[in-house]
């Protein structure tokens, strides 16, 4: 996207004021706040925010980005990941952009922590034809704008679309996230989400939630669904639980957590290796890794009832007996 067409979409995510260039900063009309703007990328967190402080953006992503340390993490996740659901969420979310591209609109995509492309999603964001803005809490290769998911700094109905993969999970208030990305969507607008569920703690305090998948569904009640599932299954569930116990058992010995990681990484790798099958079984709704839902803004919200009937898990059905209402 051009830097004057994302200005035009930019708001105080303070007073929801537009913005403008001020030199180096991002200013509100009234001039009353700004915003500093750190190697091109505009950093625009509120100042009450309890989690970030602008001034430290630029030390967190050297911290984070430096060492072998860093490298070695990153390698140990990508074995330790297989998403059996992203490529085929991404070209989903691309068909439903379709009619746009084909009459030679450029829809416009929003990723809410995208700092690096996700697992999958190449295909949607490197698309020649849409206008992709990247956003998350911290510089990355990617990031193109830093905010917060609770505050995001767009006019109402800016995009046609967002994805926001493996972020819920690090967010204080998931539903505060899922109404600002209902907001800035456009009416009929489509949602991408990803969210861990039987998941040990990954980015140590900055980890908070988990969802089932029904309880991902919950969350975007105001739209209507288009497709949900499993996007890590319960092979990569039984691998993440190995190497949280062998993390346990190594305690705060460094050469055994190397091993046990190394070995547990490995064990990941050859497990998730099943979850393509397991992830289509009812069991393996249940004992997911992690879920994903694709869905269609929406005027009005989905019911309890017909929420408690999508379940198609091993589990027992919702009894309608026992209640008349929901």
């Amino acid at each position: 996207m051009r830097d004057t067409a994302l200005v035009e979409l930019l708001r105080c995510p303070e007073t929801h004021q537009p913005l403008e260039p001020r030199g180096d900063r991002l200013q509100t009309r009234d001039g009353q706040r700004s915003y500093p703007v750190v190697g091109g990328v505009p950093v625009l967190l509120r100042s009450d925010n309890v989690l970030f402080d602008a001034s430290e953006i630029a030390v967190r992503q050297a911290a984070e980005a430096g060492g072998p340390g860093a490298v070695l993490r990153r390698t140990f996740a990508q074995l330790r990941s297989r998403n059996v659901a992203a490529g085929r969420s991404a070209h989903l979310v691309l068909d439903q952009l379709r009619p746009q591209l084909d009459r030679g609109a450029r829809p416009r995509l929003l990723v809410v922590g995208g700092r690096v492309v996700g697992r999958g999603m190449a295909p949607l964001l490197d698309h020649p034809g849409l206008d992709v803005v990247e956003t998350d809490v911290a510089l990355g290769p990617r990031t193109g704008l830093v905010c917060d998911g609770h505050d995001l700094p767009f006019a109402d109905a800016s995009f046609d679309a967002v994805v926001c993969q493996a972020v819920l999970e690090h967010v204080i208030d998931p539903p505060q996230v899922a109404a600002e990305i209902r907001r800035v969507l456009r009416p009929g607008g489509i949602v991408l989400s990803e969210i861990p569920f039987l998941q040990g703690v990954h980015e140590g305090a900055y980890d908070f939630t988990r969802y089932s998948l029904l309880g991902h569904r919950l969350l975007w009640r105001d739209f209507e669904e288009l497709d949900a599932g499993v996007a890590c299954g319960p092979g990569m569930a039984l691998g993440w639980a190995t190497g949280y116990y062998l993390r346990a058992v190594a305690g705060s010995s460094r050469p055994l957590r190397a091993v046990f990681g190394a070995f547990s990484a490995v064990l990941t790798a050859l497990l998730a290796r099943t979850d393509g099958w397991l992830a289509k079984t009812p069991g393996g709704e249940d004992g997911a890794s992690s879920t994903y839902f694709i869905g269609r803004r929406a005027e009005a919200a989905a019911s309890d009832r017909e929420l408690l009937a999508r379940y198609s898990g091993a589990g027992p059905r919702a009894d309608w007996s026992a209640s008349s209402s929901l």
